[in-house]
């Protein structure tokens, strides 16, 4: 099969780390490549998931109703308030800003 070559522009931080971590597999970051390239091909999609910040908060937010619904139906407990409606945004925001801050560092 004849070969093409494929450039690809990152920040040389990300590179370094990439370049350090597939050493640490066994292989260069071209095969890395290679593989990811091929599963796409294979699988007709990216291999992981890819959502919009947006998209996740829209999870989270489902994710933490059906907590609060499965909670209230174990507990047999009443509707929420307003006030607990918005604690449970309170926090899912803090958890929010948390992850964000992780990302950032």
């Amino acid at each position: 099969m004849a070969q093409t070559a494929f450039t690809v522009r990152m920040d040389s931080e990300v590179k370094k780390q990439f370049d350090e971590l597939c050493k640490d597999f066994g292989m260069s970051s071209n095969t890395a490549f290679n593989i990811f390239a091929r599963t796409v091909i294979k699988k007709q999609r990216i291999p992981f998931e890819v959502e919009s910040e947006r998209e996740t908060r829209l999870r989270q937010a489902r994710e933490t109703f059906e907590r609060i619904e499965r909670y209230k139906a174990e507990n047999n407990l009443p509707e929420l308030t307003m006030d607990e409606i918005d604690e449970e945004i309170r926090k899912c925001r803090e958890e929010r800003r948390q992850m964000n801050n992780n990302i950032q560092q």
